[in-house]
């Protein structure tokens, strides 16, 4: 939750919320822009090996977990029907890939669409392939999409916008579920907004309808809705019940946290009229939260997977370790029910997960994320065979009486489990964390399969099989969606390249070296791949630039650890200490929080900043959190949004409250420039939005001049007409006076009015900075050009500099790093 609040609060500061058209808006800007020469190469292109023996830390390390080879979140399946071994996998901000020869390789197909964030994916009858954007789960990083596509030759096509399907009625909303009702002759899709419809024989540019919203009194009267508009009408799922000709319908439409409007409702007219159902038997019509439907496929039953928005609002502190209501069955397929509780969270705990309190500790019992990881699907051939999707994957047999865990969360903990690989007895079922998605493939001539994509890629096996184990169909490594949060680069001292590192949502801090770069007399990556020392949740990352085997990274919080060999256990069971703790223990810092090191002087002084702006003198001599001084007070309730230091002049941007939730929504800037700490006086007409970048100018070595980079839409998206439009402003005296250098907003090369996350100087002078869209450079003082070609449209989060400076890297959040020549 607190990650969640992490995410949105730079982008939906200070009112909460973002009107729809500010992203098209932004796109149309973007694609009339003038383009600054430069190709962008991806770097990320090695398999990710989660579990690699030689990165065990026992106290930092998440190898040996069982999750193996890794990508990033999948948020949505779908295969072919037609086609043999041919599968969709939609990632969360990735866009689409496309596997010819059943998951062994992929190749992504959508990286131009101006939104590579998925929500959903369906083939339809005629072959075509129908992507939804915007993602649906209610994590910490879910990107709005721009809409529907319609890919039609998708076994060889790739996506283009000229694929969209109706007008903007879809644009900055996420897609949770795109339904096709063949049998009347409907698509449906089930977004943050509410239902909308539209013809499925309509012309392309036929506009969707809206045709259920409790709140807006859409499709249903007399409702109420019992939250703002930011949190109103979001359906999460939307079924037709097989059998009855398509004219059956029923939709979940719910805030995860309870709201007056939370319901399940039903319509028998393909969904012109709605009615708000009422479940008998073991739901209770209050407790209904966040629920994914699946009917067999005769229809002659429907099963439900519930949150509790009950059980969420108490977890706090409260000892509740689950939010999941449990899991039901109708057994007439009846939207009323009566139904009948087949799962809760303790009863899946006893078949085989790794989720027991005694196992993992408290706060990780099944189901205590299922506001964010929850998918439930059916067996086509067999209406008791049930597939459910939790932190961990769930099988049952017999429609529920009996269910077995058949992707544990991870080994740690279990009886099975040893550190020393010989005494380990666990078997393959377990698999990445997080489930949000199910397909089943049905090609002739082959055993039926079941797909799982997670927050650690996508996963494959028979429904037959009932032995343990799962084919990862991340091995090949070309399912390169991975959401970097971070990337820095440092020299191997072997003279082999660059060791290339980043923090990832999930997945740890990743670690690319050059195959047969060594240190200290170890091989660092014989197999050519990218490994993980650090576990959990990656953020920000500090390398030194002539030694890629020291770095800083950080979990989450500023809890940072340090390793000075890459992170390398010689032993097979990581039994020595190779990563050190040195969190400096701040109380206020952000979800990801900012540190750096000093740009004159990174072996002599690095930065940090949560509550406080800290330094720390020892930098890579540092053994403990001790090691870090407080040099400044943000001021309570304040945190550190982006800090940096040149010739020990250091600067610090803060949030507090960080969002209008918290109340009264705050920011500012603090520095020690002219020799004292203090609070910079920033203009009126400083945009009130979150500050998410800082880049000192190196031309000035007073350390006087400086670019802050503004996150969020801005002018009526977000603070109202006429307020302050730049997301690029410049001091040259300190913080004294300041500027907007983002242009005349009219004007083809200015700044586009999107979400701005990091900013750089390059060696060259060029100033260079990362947005939501796209990487952009300006040319001169209030003149900026896209920069370079080819790199997919998936949110650009962090730059850095290459060590020697002639390279660019920049951080995607669903499409991995990439790197270009310094404009």
């Amino acid at each position: 939750m607190e990650s969640l609040d992490a995410f949105n609060e730079p982008r939906l500061s200070p009112s909460g919320q973002l009107a729809p058209g500010a992203y098209a808006d932004a796109w149309a800007h973007i694609k009339n822009m003038p383009l600054r020469s430069g190709i962008w190469s991806e770097v990320t292109t090695s398999p990710y090996n989660e579990d690699a023996r030689h990165y065990r830390d026992q106290s930092a390390s998440n190898s040996g977990g069982g999750a193996g080879h890794s990508a990033g979140r999948i948020a949505a399946l779908a295969t072919d029907p037609t086609h043999q071994g041919v599968v969709y996998a939609g990632a969360a901000g990735g866009g689409v890939f496309r596997s010819t020869d059943d998951g062994r390789t992929w190749t992504p197909i959508a990286d131009r669409l101006p939104a590579l964030s998925v929500g959903a994916l369906t083939v339809a009858p005629d072959g075509s392939l129908w992507l939804a954007t915007g993602e649906a789960t209610t994590a910490s990083d879910n990107y709005l999409g721009s809409g529907v596509y319609r890919l039609a030759d998708p076994v060889t096509g790739t996506f283009s916008e000229s694929d969209k399907v109706g007008g903007t009625e879809l644009d900055s909303s996420s897609i949770h579920t795109l339904t096709l009702d063949k049998a009347a002759g409907y698509v449906f899709a089930a977004s943050s907004h509410g239902v909308f419809r539209r013809p499925l024989s309509a012309g392309q540019s036929t506009a969707w309808t809206k045709v259920l919203a409790p709140c807006a009194g859409v499709g249903i009267s007399g409702v109420s809705c019992g939250v703002d508009s930011h949190y109103a009408d979001i359906a999460n799922d939307i079924a037709v019940q097989p059998g009855s000709d398509g004219t059956k319908l029923l939709a979940n439409v719910a805030w995860r946290s309870g709201a007056a409007y939370n319901g399940f409702y039903y319509s028998t007219d393909a969904g012109t009229t709605w009615k708000r159902a009422n479940p008998t038997g073991a739901i209770n019509p209050a407790e209904i939260g966040n629920a994914a439907f699946a009917y067999a496929a005769d229809g002659s039953k429907l099963y439900v997977s519930m949150e509790s928005p009950k059980l969420l609002n108490k977890s706090s502190g409260s000892g509740v370790y689950s939010v999941l209501a449990g899991v039901y069955v109708s057994q007439s397929g009846n939207a009323s029910g009566s139904f009948k509780q087949i799962a809760t969270s303790s009863s899946l705990s006893t078949t085989g997960s790794a989720m027991k309190i005694k196992e993992i500790g408290t706060g990780y019992q099944p189901g205590s994320q299922s506001w964010y990881d929850q998918v439930i699907a059916v067996d086509p051939s067999d209406p008791n065979h049930v597939y459910l999707g939790l932190e961990e994957m769930f099988e049952s047999r017999d429609g529920g009486a009996t269910w077995k865990a058949i992707g544990r969360y991870w080994n740690f903990g279990m009886p099975c489990f040893s550190y020393d690989p010989a005494q380990n007895s666990c078997d393959g079922d377990v698999m990445h964390s997080d489930q949000h998605a199910l397909a089943f493939s049905q090609w002739k001539g082959s055993t039926p399969q079941v797909f799982v994509g997670n927050d650690g890629g996508a996963y494959a096996r028979t429904t037959t099989q009932t032995t343990a184990g799962w084919r990862n169909l991340n091995e090949s490594g070309t399912l390169r969606n991975l959401q970097y949060y971070s990337v820095r680069a440092g020299k191997m001292t072997d003279g082999s390249g660059e060791a290339v590192w980043g923090g990832l949502q999930d997945n740890g801090v990743s670690l690319l070296a050059p195959k047969g770069a060594s240190y200290q007399g170890q091989q660092l990556n014989p197999a050519g791949e990218m490994v993980s020392p650090f576990g959990g949740d990656g953020g920000d990352q500090l390398v030194n630039p002539d030694n890629g085997c020291q770095t800083v990274g950080e979990y989450v919080d500023l809890a940072l650890q340090i390793t000075n060999n890459c992170g390398y256990t010689a032993s097979d069971d990581g039994s020595e200490d190779v990563i050190t703790d040195i969190a400096p223990g701040d109380p206020g810092a952000r979800f990801i929080a900012p540190f750096s090191a000093d740009e004159t002087d990174p072996n002599g002084l690095w930065v940090a900043g949560g509550q406080y702006v800290w330094g720390n003198t020892k930098t890579w001599n540092s053994t403990s959190g001790a090691d870090w001084t407080k040099l400044y007070d943000l001021g309570a309730g304040h945190s550190a949004s982006a800090v940096a230091s040149r010739g020990h002049v250091t600067w610090a941007a803060w949030c507090g409250p960080c969002s209008k939730v918290d109340g009264t929504f705050g920011r500012g800037i603090a520095t020690n420039y002219g020799g004292t700490w203090h609070q910079v006086n920033l203009p009126a007409a400083f945009p009130n939005r979150y500050i998410s970048g800082l880049a000192i100018d190196p031309s000035d070595a007073s350390g006087k001049t400086v670019y802050a980079v503004i996150n969020g839409f801005s002018r009526h998206w977000n603070e109202g007409p006429g307020a302050g439009y730049g997301h690029v402003w410049k001091t040259a005296d300190g913080g004294t006076t300041w500027t907007d250098t983002s242009g005349d907003p009219a004007a083809t090369d200015s700044f586009p009015d999107a979400p701005a996350n990091a900013a750089l100087v390059t060696k060259n002078g060029a100033l260079v900075v990362a947005t939501d869209l796209g990487v952009f450079t300006s040319t001169s003082a209030g003149h900026w050009a896209r920069l370079g070609t080819n790199l997919p449209t998936s949110p650009a989060v962090y730059l850095s500099p290459s060590p020697d400076g002639s390279q660019v890297y920049v951080a995607t959040h669903g499409r991995g790093i990439w790197k270009t020549p310094t404009p």
